[in-house]
């Protein structure tokens, strides 16, 4: 394979930070919310403005380096710039608000070697043969500022700048040749499957001209086609001819992440090498849960620089970086396994993790798109979800408990930040009151008169908590103060797309800022991305879904045909039997019946949805009376990790009786889930799925229906639906499955829901228990073809 030049664009700060960071991981708290943030900028700029003219702010550096194989390509700004008439004065600028003396004690190398680079660019460019530099330090509550002046020979600074480059270099061929070896194992690779499944190649080629053309499609592909292999396998060939350099894979559920990692390890067993790296929550890997992010209390964050350098060699060794190899190699090298897990998706090719890393503000990975954009795809796993995760993202809550909370927990009742509390605690009560007799309502207008008591707050909190970083209140603070931080960031974002909602109980009183319209902050997202691919089982209408996730008028739309033979599922449906809150205690000896009906035509496996826990506990006990001779497992209501896998072991091929699961639509069982073969013989779905009503979907309805559109499709139809096919999707998994789906409820005869069932659905309407059982039986007495 021939070496073609590789082109690497690099910040100066990245640069310096990744060849000479050392020391302590801190994750103390500093400039970090909206608030900080322009205080910060605002403390820079006021260093700036005091500068005696000839002082240009901001100026721009770039500088191409190249060797045999790599043109490297640094880019800046220097914050400050004198060009006197004998002399020419490099100025590097830093804020914060921590203590200073540690602030300046912990980075002033890391800052001089930032100045350096930037003084040898700038001297070299212009063939200067010495250099004045400054470096000064603003802290910003004080106002204090610290000057310090060094005056270099351009020989000397090159001498540094040649050390640097030649250690980057070096580093930098060592990725490449592993791109090399990537590329080549991609370029000789095949499909890793003995054959394509019916509409599989069409939707690999789609998702590669996508990624080739940089433009967008939504993909609505049934369960079984292989979607995660579909869009992955052209992704990482589209990787290799060079259209990108990264993929985020995005999936909402543990189950879609292992999914893409047991595809990525199928690839790599068919001889295609990629390196990927799983992102888990921090809470989840963390070895210290319980201590402050800080070397004084975690000896995982001491020394973190130093010891990661040993780490990041297992780069060249391993290609699957899943949560369990970060945490082992992460504990063998005593360090923070989450930030390793950072480090590491720098320099892989493939990032699987949460929605809200690429998309949640919060939280996202600004290293890849900030700091230093690259050129990258996102395929986002079951993206029907992404409609109210991103709600959620771009909404922001505060409870008046909390406030109440924080001035129990501190012990100057004279403070600042006590008062501060205070001072919102009574604003959120009168706006209590004022709800009267209600317990709940909303309004379209921003509550104007508490944001400047809340903005006091923030700022307060601000100084307690950049003075208090060891204390034992810390980390429940903190949560204080990002909850208040991110309501003002969110207030700012307040448009015609969101509503205020006001609830209130005996005790408590919360005040929310609810997105009802993501479309413009996802649009911003998915504009920095060369492409993206949104793929489900269940993503229609595509016209809704394309607008409310902010996706481009011209975006690319497939639907992928069942890859099973249609005979062999068997969908029933029953209208007779009425799942209307109103009548439920009327009919729930009926809905019993019905469900015995479908299971008792065949001895196996069964899962019967219910839209609610309520409604499951109402039909449990009559169904255990009525067949006592099945086996009932239940979902309860918190169930963890370890619980779910034995709940679905019991689902067995081998099992001499009949079982019968009764779980929640859209639950940990609505989706994600394959239970192959005989592990699942039927499912019952009780009712049209529809989310129970509530203000959040009230408004969703009362905006759409406002702006001329369906208002209870988007905010109650569509989503039922979605989990009633999510539901239906668990039944038949590969060719070879047979099975049975029972829908129950009078409205799946109405046509606005049967004119939205999946084209390739035969449905068989029934008039009676006899005749399901009837039908289903005659279902499973035809030869297995």
């Amino acid at each position: 394979m021939v070496n073609k030049m590789v082109n690497i664009r690099i910040s100066v700060r990245a640069l310096v930070e990744h060849l000479l960071r050392c020391g302590d991981l801190s994750m103390s708290f500093d400039i970090s919310s909206r608030a900080s943030l322009s205080a910060g900028n605002h403390a820079h700029l006021k260093i700036q403005k005091s500068r005696p003219q000839p002082y240009a702010t901001e100026v721009p550096v770039f500088y191409r380096v190249e060797n045999e194989r790599i043109a490297l390509d640094i880019q800046g700004r220097i914050d400050g710039l004198y060009e006197l008439a004998d002399s020419v004065v490099i100025e590097e600028i830093k804020t914060t608000q921590k203590d200073f003396d540690e602030f300046i004690t912990q980075n002033n190398d890391l800052h001089w070697a930032q100045v350096k680079v930037y003084a040898a660019i700038y001297a070299i460019e212009n063939n200067l043969n010495k250099i004045l530099t400054q470096l000064t330090y603003g802290h910003i509550e004080t106002g204090e500022v610290r000057t310090y002046f060094q005056e270099y020979e351009t020989d000397e600074l090159r001498v540094f700048f040649i050390q640097l480059l030649t250690k980057y270099f070096e580093w930098a061929e060592k990725i490449q040749d592993w791109h090399q070896e990537r590329d080549q194992s991609i370029f000789t690779s095949d499909f890793p499957f003995a054959s394509f499944r019916n509409g599989q190649r069409q939707m690999i080629n789609d998702v590669f001209a996508i990624i080739e053309q940089e433009e967008q499609i939504i993909i609505q592909a049934p369960t079984g086609i292989g979607k995660t292999v579909a869009v992955l396998f052209p992704a990482i060939k589209a990787m290799a001819a060079g259209h990108i350099q990264k993929i985020f894979y995005l999936t909402s559920r543990t189950t879609g992440r292992l999914i893409a990692e047991k595809t990525l390890a199928e690839l790599k067993s068919s001889g295609l090498r990629i390196k990927f790296v799983t992102l888990t929550a921090k809470e989840k890997i963390c070895f210290n849960p319980d201590k402050n992010c800080t070397p004084d209390e975690c000896s995982f964050a001491k020394g973190y620089y130093d010891r990661v350098i040993e780490a990041r060699k297992s780069l060249f060794v391993e290609d699957a970086f899943t949560a369990d190899k970060i945490a082992e190699i992460a504990h063998a090298n005593q360090i923070c396994p989450f930030e390793f897990s950072l480090d590491m998706a720098l320099w892989v090719g493939c990032i699987i993790c949460d929605m809200n890393y690429v998309f949640d503000p919060r939280v996202y990975l600004r290293r890849f798109f900030l700091e230093n954009p690259i050129d990258y795809t996102i395929l986002v796993d079951e993206a029907h979800n992404l409609v109210d995760r991103s709600r959620e993202m771009f909404s922001a809550k505060i409870e008046k408990m909390d406030f109440l909370k924080i001035r129990r927990l501190l012990k100057n009742k004279k403070s600042e930040l006590y008062r501060a509390a205070g001072d919102v605690n009574r604003k959120m009560l009168e706006m209590k009151k004022a709800l009267e007799e209600e317990t709940s309502a909303w309004q379209e207008e921003r509550p104007e008169k508490l944001l400047p008591p809340l903005k006091r707050f923030v700022i307060s909190l601000e100084h307690w908590l950049s003075s208090h970083s060891g204390s034992p209140q810390t980390l429940e603070m903190l949560d204080h103060y990002f909850a208040a931080s991110w309501f003002l960031k969110i207030s700012e974002l307040y448009d015609k797309n969101y509503a205020t909602c006001l609830e209130k109980t005996y005790s408590n009183f919360s005040t929310k800022l609810y997105c009802i319209d993501p479309s413009e902050q996802l649009r911003e997202t998915f504009e920095r991305a060369n492409s993206s691919v949104l793929f489900s089982a269940t993503i229609t209408p595509m016209s809704y879904f394309g607008q409310i996730l902010g996706l481009k008028d011209s975006v690319e739309k497939r639907v992928f045909p069942s890859p099973f033979p249609q005979e062999n599922l068997c969908i029933l449906v029953s209208d007779s039997v009425s799942t209307l809150y109103r009548k439920r205690s009327q009919t729930k000896e009926a809905l019993v019946q019905t469900i015995g009906s479908l299971v008792e035509a065949k001895k196996g496996n069964y899962m019967v949805y219910f839209p609610s826990y309520e409604y499951l506990r109402m039909a449990l006990p009559l169904y255990e009376t009525a067949f006592p001779h099945h086996k009932i497992l239940v979902q309860t209501h918190e169930m963890r990790e370890g619980e779910r896998v034995n709940f679905l072991k019991n689902f067995s091929e081998e099992n001499y009786h009949t079982l019968v699961g009764f779980v929640v639509m859209g639950g940990i069982f609505g989706e994600g889930i394959d239970l192959v073969g005989d592990r699942l013989s039927g499912a019952a779905i009780v009712g049209v799925g529809l989310p129970g009503i509530s203000m959040e979907r009230e408004i969703i309805r009362h905006h759409f229906d406002e702006n001329q559109m369906p208002g209870f499709d988007y905010a109650y139809r569509l989503p039922g639906l979605i989990r009633v096919f999510q539901a239906a999707g668990r039944v038949i998994r590969t060719e070879s499955d047979r099975g049975t789906v029972l829908l129950i409820d009078t409205r799946y005869s109405h046509p606005q829901y049967k004119e939205l069932f999946p084209q390739e659905w035969q449905v068989l309407q029934t008039q009676n228990h006899s005749q399901i059982r009837h039908i289903s039986g005659e279902f499973w007495a035809e030869p297995n073809t």
